[in-house]
């Protein structure tokens, strides 16, 4: 294939979430739930959520309940309020602004070779975010879901991001971390997919994906070479 343009998911594949902002209701609480504990929150999620979506019962953003329903349940925690607080701090573009070391070197050496861009679910000021994390100018485009009106898996989404870059989906390849939502989004339009797995979540499902940037010009190089 003939690959010009990389899209990119931004949470949880280019910014990763804030803990202190978005667990603060809890860390008001003295509660500090592990890391080890929202990765494998973050693994069930995943599963739970790709299988709602196959009967078409929820949009992303009730992806945030079902993490924190499951997190407060493993806290020993029924609070409603508690998880409304927990829920509306997490769907908030800006306390998504944790950037892994060497995030920036990693686009700039893939802009060389591709046209890159962003398609976010959002609230229509990813851009900014991008910006305050020093990495809004390595993509051409950034298509946030609250400006344009349509969420991921939508195709509108994944087609008005394509129209303003000014290219087919059939040269364009999409990188996001939900299988759901971005793996059978992009690949829906007629794009190539690579699912950002930090968590492993897809591990052994034998789907394309890498836990880091600096994995990606490999699978990118397979994929051109079919």
């Amino acid at each position: 294939m003939h690959l010009t343009a990389l899209f990119f998911d931004v949470g949880n594949t280019l910014l990763f979430p804030n803990r202190a902002k978005m667990l603060r209701a809890l860390h008001e609480r003295s509660i500090f739930p592990s890391e080890d504990l929202l990765l494998q929150t973050e693994r069930h999620t995943k599963h739970a959520f790709d299988r709602l979506m196959e009967d078409h019962a929820a949009v992303d953003h009730g992806f945030w309940r079902i993490f924190y329903t499951r997190l407060l349940k493993e806290l020993g925690i029924s609070d409603e309020a508690l998880l409304d607080d927990l829920a509306a701090r997490t769907r908030m573009s800006a306390n998504w602004c944790d950037i892994r070391p060497g995030t920036r070197d990693a686009l700039l050496s893939l802009r060389r070779e591709y046209r890159l861009a962003v398609i976010s679910n959002a609230d229509g000021k990813i851009a900014d975010v991008l910006a305050h994390c020093g990495i809004a100018d390595c993509f051409e485009s950034i298509t946030d879901s609250g400006i344009v009106g349509k969420e991921k898996p939508h195709p509108a989404i994944f087609e008005a991001a394509l129209k303003r870059l000014g290219v087919n989906a059939g040269e364009s390849l999409y990188v996001g971390d939900v299988y759901s939502i971005d793996y059978l989004g992009s690949t829906g339009v007629g794009m190539e997919a690579v699912l950002f797995d930090v968590s492993g979540t897809y591990k052994g499902d034998g789907y394309p994906r890498i836990e880091s940037l600096e994995q990606l010009k490999p699978v990118l190089k397979t994929l051109v070479a079919k």
